[in-house]
């Protein structure tokens, strides 16, 4: 796929319109010379030339006199207090995963004890950090704040919903925290995405529990209910009070990316990160709810949105008893009325000139489409509440396009697209992968002598990936998770990274800052 394409794909004649002649000016000026990183296989953090990070915070480190930061961070958010001033606020923080060896000593062999999986359970959900910018220009987290706190695994979460859910109307805690997003009136949604390795999942045809999926084994001692899981969560960043969006859906949410509407209402776009999975979109029916509103599902084939309402579906009301079932067994629903399965759905970003909605689809092995691709929804005269749309294009990874597996997405202030990959670590290194080496962080210029390329800003250490890009209200800072470094050592001897501390140090998933005159070129600044 050639640059023009590429240019295409963003929307180049409208970004030229909508950009400032300011911007323009000095994108041509800087990318003239600018020139990305190759792909590394080094263990470290490596960035373009111009550009910097600090570590923020790392895996175990204090963040109040009772609670440490979490493991394996993922999707962040930046909220500051005022917005005329940004450079202190609330940085909310994922924690999808665990790797027992690392979190609870757990190599195997004998049953897990019940405090290992306790302490597994606490390293998971989320972080919400008070973080400033010093006088010298470094973020840091502000210890001890009273804004500093947990969302765990064992968190009490109640369920937004009129009925029970596996006959609770409370969860016991948020796990397999992937991607989120941010709603208009300030909370995170953060999403529940591979729950199934937790407690498992439902066979829903006996309604027994399918246990192999359970691999890291928590059922064992916690007899929660799968159903309880794989669920949007919605999230008080300044009070932690937290609750489970079900009229968005359970399935293995990557993500939950919000557009506000002038009515007030909201439409929130969500994928199912599993390979032939679906895209959903939820409109509200009042202002400002995501409970109250009609659920859908993507037919990509015929370009439109099918409903999941219980009323509205004959077939689904021969499939299901109610509304409430349908949302617990989504997946189901959304191919009984037409859903089309994709390639691992993940991120979704709605472009801030063109208003189009990108949909990251990592990849899909099974049908040899090894590098993924990014898929843009043109939603019909641009309207995110219409129900038909416009597949336009497909953005394909590959060798000749410099990227494979795309994943989180992010714009700056110019409307440049920034998005990370996601290559297995079990396949990296080997083909059809070893080209690309480590996971990487790539730009794609919306403007300028090289707009429309793809660049490769940073290489991620040995076996992480980068996740969860958010630029600061100023554009002036990144905030990237690094996640997973080690994720592949054999065990606590022979480890295959030490990021970021070095030396004979353990591996920890950080957060960064990355800053910098490069940074600020790329957007204008």
């Amino acid at each position: 796929m050639d640059r023009r394409t590429f240019l295409d794909f963003l929307g180049k004649g409208i970004a030229m319109t909508a950009l400032s002649p300011s911007i323009l000016a000095a994108n041509n000026s800087f990318f003239d010379s600018f020139q990305g990183i190759a792909p590394s296989d080094e263990d470290e953090l490596k960035l373009a030339k111009g550009l910097s990070y600090d570590v923020l915070i790392k895996w175990e480190d204090p963040i109040s006199k009772k609670d440490t930061f979490g493991f394996n961070n993922d999707y962040t958010a930046f909220l500051p207090f005022d917005p005329a001033k940004p450079d202190d606020g609330i940085l909310w923080v994922n924690h999808e995963y665990v790797d027992p060896m690392f979190v609870s000593n757990y190599v195997g062999g004998d049953e897990k004890t019940k405090e290992q999986v306790q302490q597994e359970q606490y390293n998971v959900g989320g972080s919400i950090l008070r973080i400033k910018k010093t006088a010298k220009g470094k973020w840091k987290v502000q210890k001890n704040d009273p804004i500093n706190k947990r969302i765990t695994g064992q968190t009490e979460i109640p369920f937004n919903w009129p009925h029970p859910i596996a006959d609770k109307k409370v969860a016991m805690g948020t796990l397999a925290n992937c991607s989120g997003g941010i709603t208009p009136w300030g909370t995170i949604l953060t999403c529940e995405e591979n729950y199934d390795m937790f407690y498992g999942e439902r066979n829903f045809k006996d309604g027994s529990l399918i246990e192999k999926r359970a691999f890291l084994g928590w059922h064992k001692h916690f007899d929660n209910p799968p159903e309880h899981y794989g669920w949007v969560v919605e999230v008080d960043p300044h009070t932690g009070a937290a609750k489970k969006q079900v009229a968005l859906g359970r399935c293995a949410h990557e993500c939950a990316t919000v557009k506000e509407l002038p009515d007030g209402r909201v439409v929130v776009y969500s994928g199912d990160d599993s390979v032939n999975e679906c895209l959903y979109k939820f409109i509200s029916s009042k202002p400002g709810s995501l409970s109250e509103g009609k659920l859908y599902v993507a037919n990509v084939r015929l370009g439109l949105w099918a409903s999941l309402d219980y009323e509205e579906s004959p077939i689904l009301q021969k499939k299901f008893k109610d509304q409430t079932e349908v949302l617990i067994r989504l997946r189901e629903a959304a191919k009984l009325v037409g859903g089309t399965g994709l390639d691992r759905p993940e991120d979704i970003e709605i472009d801030p000139i063109t208003g189009h909605v990108l949909v990251s689809l990592t990849n899909n092995t099974g049908t040899k489409n090894y590098y993924g691709s990014i898929l843009k929804i043109v939603e019909t005269d641009n309207d995110h509440t219409s129900l038909t749309f416009k597949p336009d294009k497909y953005l394909a990874g590959g060798v000749e396009t410099g990227f494979a597996c795309p994943d989180n997405m992010a714009f700056d202030t110019a409307g440049n697209l920034w998005f990370t990959s996601d290559m297995s670590g079990s396949l990296m290194h080997k083909e059809p992968y070893k080209e690309f080496k480590n996971n990487g962080l790539f730009l794609v210029p919306r403007s300028g002598p090289k707009a429309g390329q793809v660049m490769q800003i940073a290489s991620a250490p040995s076996d992480a990936e980068m996740t969860g890009p958010f630029f600061s209200p100023d554009g002036k800072t990144l905030f990237l998770s690094v996640q997973h470094p080690g994720e592949y050592s054999k065990n606590l001897e022979e480890l295959t990274s030490h990021w970021p501390d070095g030396g004979n140090s353990l591996p920890r998933s950080s957060v960064v800052t990355i800053s910098g005159e490069t940074l600020e070129a790329i957007q204008g600044m």
